[in-house]
């Protein structure tokens, strides 16, 4: 529905026409009296309710260049979207401009090449379902619809971090619209200090509107769900394992009720599981070998582990499906049977509608990259680890809150970092924690020579700062 009633923008004098923001731009323009409004300001998340004056579906990079400008010069908020995952969301904002980016889909992969060109409105499922055709892959997070814009800027854990490294370490340029305006391709070569910044400083440096990825050669794929009983020995083991498994595979252990499954046992539904995602990149017979000390753990409540291309990793997901959860992210140096206890215990705890500890084993390729080659700077820690509780009322808040800090304290180690795209709204101090001192200087500098009035400040931000 189009609509000539300007809309006013909060905290500024600015008064856009509608009309003329639709004869300006070549994406689609959506007010909030238009078809399509409510579902387009939705995000994953649940318990998300901001309305924005206005979103635009940039079409090209004229269009996000001119969207840009158009906050600058007037002063209004903006703030940016890819796929929407941003657990704090980050990616609406209330009153001012949403720059959506999901209509730009462009793909162009170099089969001998080993390249492929991506705008930053695909999913991680639309990509590598498209480079799967090839027996080729770029690892991003564990979610299909995942938009590749945010969680490359963040870094990129996923099912071939082990293998291959962060999905930033297969980047090898961007293009990407700066607080001027300006668009500007970014590698080792050219303006190396802004994509230094990008890879893991996450959207503060401006649009990224295009990644040059480099693809790996994934014919061969073994993977799938293992369901086995937790115990404090079968968690325990599961990591030891995981750790002194080859690096083709990489693996996500989640500590939690069983859900109601059709292939698990009426009497197990509830029960807490160690419910695993296994990603074995490589020979199947291999794989296979890789995966037997797992199994072997405990008589599995579910095998559903087989050779598969890997676009298959990610499942079909339910479109309606928008969790509320309280969550914390953090870094662990082990996990032993006593961190396991209290794991199980605060897991038996919770209240929550679900309750699950995740567990990611790291190092591999990713650990071979120096710290201080990229923004993400925790290329040493060991063991990612996210708790949360999934709960529906909001008046439930404050109890779920309080139990994911207990438990996030409970399990504290030495390793203080935190992955900057698993953080929720948690405050400054939670984003320093994702940057030690010498990287948050360094990006605090780059911020302050392209984007000095922290124009692209809805994020997970880094104030700028000169040197």
């Amino acid at each position: 529905m189009t609509t000539a009633n300007p809309v006013t923008l909060p905290k500024t004098r600015t008064i856009v026409s509608i009309p003329k923001l639709r004869a300006v731009f070549n994406g689609r323009v959506i007010a909030p009296e238009d078809a399509g409004y409510d579902q387009a300001r939705s995000t994953f998340y649940g318990g998300i309710d901001r309305r924005p004056a206005v979103i635009v579906q940039v079409l090209d990079t004229s269009d996000v260049s001119r969207l840009v400008s158009l906050a600058r010069e007037n002063g209004l908020e903006l703030a940016v979207r890819s796929g929407g995952h941003s657990a704090a969301g980050h990616c609406v904002i209330e009153g001012g401009i949403v720059l959506d980016l999901s209509r730009m889909k462009a793909l162009q992969i170099d089969v001998e090449g080993r390249t492929a060109w991506a705008e930053t409105g695909l999913t991680a499922g639309e990509y590598t379902t498209a480079a799967g055709v090839h027996g080729l892959a770029t690892g991003f997070g564990d979610t299909g619809t995942v938009g590749i814009g945010g969680i490359t800027l963040g870094g990129g854990v996923g099912y071939l971090v082990r293998k291959h490294g962060l999905t930033i370490d297969s980047l090898s340029a961007a293009d990407i619209v700066t607080a001027d305006g300006q668009l500007l391709r970014v590698d080792n070569e050219s303006h190396p200090d802004l994509f230094w910044a990008m890879r893991g400083g996450g959207g503060n440096f401006g649009v990224a509107t295009r990644f040059q990825f480099r693809l790996h050669e994934v014919e061969s794929f073994v993977g799938g769900m293992l369901i086995l009983p937790a115990t404090p020995e079968t968690i325990a083991g599961f990591i030891a394992e995981a750790e002194a498994a080859p690096e083709e595979l990489s693996t996500i252990a989640n500590v939690m009720p069983a859900p109601p499954m059709p292939f698990l046992p009426a009497e197990v539904h509830g029960k807490l599981v160690v419910l695993a995602i296994m990603a074995y990149a490589g020979d199947a017979d291999a794989g296979e070998r890789a995966l037997a000390p797992f199994r072997a753990l405990a008589k599995p409540l579910a095998d559903m582990l087989k050779p598969m291309s890997y676009p298959e990793i990610y499942p079909p997901e339910e479109g309606g499906y928008h969790p509320v959860a309280a969550a914390r992210t953090m870094f662990v140096d082990a996990l032993d049977r006593g961190v396991a206890e209290t794991i199980l215990e605060h897991l038996g705890a919770s209240t929550g509608s679900m309750a699950v500890a995740q567990l990611r084993v790291l190092g591999g390729a990713m650990a071979r990259v120096p710290a201080d080659a990229t923004a993400f700077a925790h290329r040493n820690s060991r063991i990612m680890v996210n708790v949360a509780a999934l709960y529906e009322r909001p008046d439930e808040k404050a109890t779920h809150e309080a139990w994911v800090t207990g438990f996030a304290a409970a399990l504290r180690q030495r390793d203080g970092g935190a992955y900057v795209n698993f953080l929720g709204d948690e405050g400054e101090a939670r984003v320093r924690a994702a940057y030690p001192d010498q990287t948050w200087n360094r990006l605090a500098a780059i911020k302050a020579r392209y984007d000095p009035t922290n124009l692209f400040r809805h994020n997970q931000n880094i104030q700028p700062k000169e040197e």
